[in-house]
């Protein structure tokens, strides 16, 4: 028997390749077939594995030809750049005029469609890049390459995603698909806390899913999906920014881990970054958030589709921002990308890999409910004494939601929120900025859920809900680690994996902060332009409130529109 099972392995040891292969192949084949079988029984309900099939073999046969035919590639497009580079004196300024003329062009075909309401935006963003290059450390060294790439990478991922039929709807499905998986968290959750765990919501119900997540997310990073993942958008970001493999790695990344685990993916090359890439790292992580609290937040009853693409948008939003608040003046160390490897998973197998994704996920939770118990009660103490002292001067209603929102109102109007919301915007954006967006989310999610039940708009001269118009622009906004708990995150962070770097981490952090917020805000400015207003409230809570009102406009177009669609 020893001599036949070493007989056998030293056969396998010879032909492993080829068994592999056809293992593969049979496997491969069954797959096949199951997906033919499906989609002959019945083509409409196996749509999305059909279509997530041919995504997939799409992609491996990039990946295939790209890594067969790489140098064959990169001969072919260094013909291009050269003669690019000859002629880019006349060039760039044809590019230009014509960037500007089809701006124009579209500004003026927009606003005849959709209204004014869009201008806002648009004027808004141009305004955040000028007060960027005002504010830069250094205006003259600015290189506008990745400023307006990153830009156009943002309004193009916008367009395609909220004005095109296909790609709202496909984020809609995806944000749909992750709402529903992020749901087999009640069955742990019910298990462990009993079945009126929903009793406390946040505790037993949204931590939950921070936990899954975060397992999920372990597993995926074990096999190497997310690395391959993080490494196409990276490579695809690094191409049309011209920005280097580390920053623009970090930046995809960014879109699906947090930003403290981000980093970890290049942390061999983070001891030989420069300042301006080690700015653009940490910018990175404050303008994007985790996957892990990604579904935190949809629990809350924000959109999902809209947090999926704001974390998509944010991510060369980031770069840009990155970019122009803090230039390159040093020469990159790290400039090839086929000599940047990503570190692995250090877990031996799958089921250790989702149990290191679990563990992990204890001080993320913790934190997360430590942080909300003591800010929370810190904000109810700084309302109580704020409230105090305006009694003094006879203004009782001073608090730190208000004096929030007089700071944020300007540039809460400058994203496009109607000015009678960019008052609660405001105060949105400083619960942010100074605790986190995690009490930001979910006042934002009160306020969806009050319009959503129709009612009173103001109660004692207090806005109960906003427009939807607004609620998109707030999501968008409020989309980012910026604040200032982050802050010492990051720095504590960074430092722990290149302690050498320590006093550029520090150099850099607070700037990185405001530019990861102002490309939030950027981000909210797309969205605001490219957002197309639709009825507000449902149409039957809508008559409803007029059945039961007496001070309700007869003449309102919301109304007429809700009895045009009852007619229809």
């Amino acid at each position: 028997l020893e001599k036949k099972y070493d007989k056998v392995c030293n056969f396998y040891e010879k032909y492993k390749t080829r068994i592999c292969y056809v293992i593969y192949g049979i496997l491969i084949t069954a797959y096949l077939a199951v997906v033919i079988a499906a989609c002959s029984l019945n083509f409409q309900r196996a749509m999305p594995l059909f279509i997530i099939t041919v995504l997939v073999i799409l992609f491996i046969c990039c990946n295939f030809l790209i890594a067969k035919y790489e140098d064959r590639i990169a001969e072919f497009f260094s013909l291009g750049e050269k003669y690019v580079e000859k002629q880019w004196f006349w060039m760039k300024w044809v590019l230009c005029a014509a960037l500007i003329i089809t701006i124009i062009c579209w500004l003026i075909f927009d606003t005849a469609k959709q209204g004014s309401h869009q201008l806002i935006s648009f004027v808004g963003l141009v305004l955040f890049v000028l007060l960027m290059f005002i504010f830069s450390k250094y205006p003259a060294r600015v290189a506008w390459r990745p400023v307006f790439s990153g830009v156009g990478m943002q309004f193009i991922l916008g367009l395609l995603i909220l004005r095109t039929k296909v790609g709202y709807d496909v984020f809609n499905w995806l944000g749909n698909q992750i709402q529903t998986f992020l749901e087999y968290s009640d069955t742990g959750a019910k298990f462990v806390f009993g079945e009126k765990y929903t009793d406390h919501f946040f505790a037993f119900k949204v931590l939950p899913i921070v936990v899954f997540f975060s397992t999920v997310m372990s597993m995926l990073y074990h096999v190497g999906f997310m690395q391959w993942l993080v490494g196409k958008v990276g490579w695809i970001m690094q191409i049309f920014m011209g920005t280097t493999p580390v920053e623009s790695l970090v930046a995809a990344g960014n879109i699906f881990v947090g930003q403290t685990e981000s980093p970890l993916m290049v942390r061999p090359y983070l001891p030989y970054v420069t300042k301006s890439e080690l700015h653009a790292i940490m910018t990175a992580g404050f303008s994007t958030i985790a996957g892990s609290v990604l579904g935190a937040y949809i629990s809350f009853g924000i959109s999902a589709s809209h947090l999926l693409t704001a974390s998509v948008m944010s991510a060369p939003a980031s770069l840009a921002t990155s970019k122009l608040f803090w230039p390159e003046t040093e020469k990159p160390s790290v400039t090839l990308k086929s000599h940047l490897q990503m570190a692995k998973g250090e877990s031996k197998n799958l089921l250790e890999a989702a149990s290191q994704g679990a563990s992990t996920s204890i001080l993320l939770v913790a934190n997360i409910a430590v942080n909300l118990i003591s800010f929370l009660a810190l904000l109810a103490f700084i309302d109580s004494a704020l409230s105090w002292v305006g009694n003094l001067f006879d203004y009782p209603q001073l608090n730190f939601e208000n004096i929030c929102a007089y700071i944020f109102m300007p540039f809460s109007f400058m994203m496009g929120v109607d000015w009678e919301d960019s008052f609660v915007v405001g105060g949105l954006l400083g619960y942010k900025t100074f605790f986190n967006e995690f009490v930001a989310y979910e006042r934002l999610s009160k306020l969806i859920h009050n319009r959503e039940k129709g009612g009173n708009m103001y109660i004692d001269g207090v806005k109960q809900y906003m427009s939807v118009h607004s609620e998109v622009i707030a999501t968008y906004a409020l989309c980012g680690f910026a604040n200032f708990g982050s802050l010492g995150l990051v720095i504590g962070g960074l430092t722990s994996i290149a302690p050498s770097k320590k006093g550029d981490i520090a150099d850099c952090a607070f700037r990185a902060m405001i530019a990861g917020t102002v490309a939030c805000f950027m981000t909210a400015c797309v969205a605001g332009m490219l957002t197309v207003p639709h009825l507000e409230i449902p149409c039957h809570i809508l008559l409803g409130n007029v059945f039961n009102s007496t001070d309700f406009s007869a003449n309102s177009t919301r109304l007429i529109e809700c009895c045009q669609q009852l007619i229809t």
